[in-house]
């Protein structure tokens, strides 16, 4: 996770707003796995409770290689900063699901949005 860096750090005051239910290679939502980002204001935090979860990060919406990328282990996370293009690839056996981090109450606005 070192590769990362500090500036992916959730800050101690936000809360977790929303979680997902635990997806797997056949239940995944489809939009995960394509060029997506996490919403304004929020931080998300991929857990990986079986398998592996590699996330791939890129420097804009257009970019087509990744800048960083991070193989997530079972017991393991990672987290995705605000407004930042990723997408993610999973083992067959792999199972996760993803905390959604805010400052503030955004239970009723979307936490991520998808590359049009």
């Amino acid at each position: 996770m070192s590769t990362l860096g500090s500036h992916l750090r959730i800050p101690a005051n936000w809360t977790i707003q929303r979680s997902t239910p635990f997806f797997t290679k056949e239940s995944v939502p489809s939009a995960l796995l394509t060029h997506h980002n996490t919403a304004e204001g929020v931080f998300g935090q991929l857990c990986v409770m079986e398998g592996t979860v590699t996330y791939f990060g890129f420097a804009d919406s257009e970019a087509t290689e990744p800048e960083i990328t991070v193989v997530i282990n079972a017991g393991q996370f990672a987290t995705s900063p605000p407004q930042y293009w990723h997408r993610i690839e999973l083992s067959d056996d792999a199972q996760f699901n993803i905390n959604f981090w805010s400052e503030k109450d955004k239970s009723d606005q979307p936490m991520f949005s998808v590359k049009k």
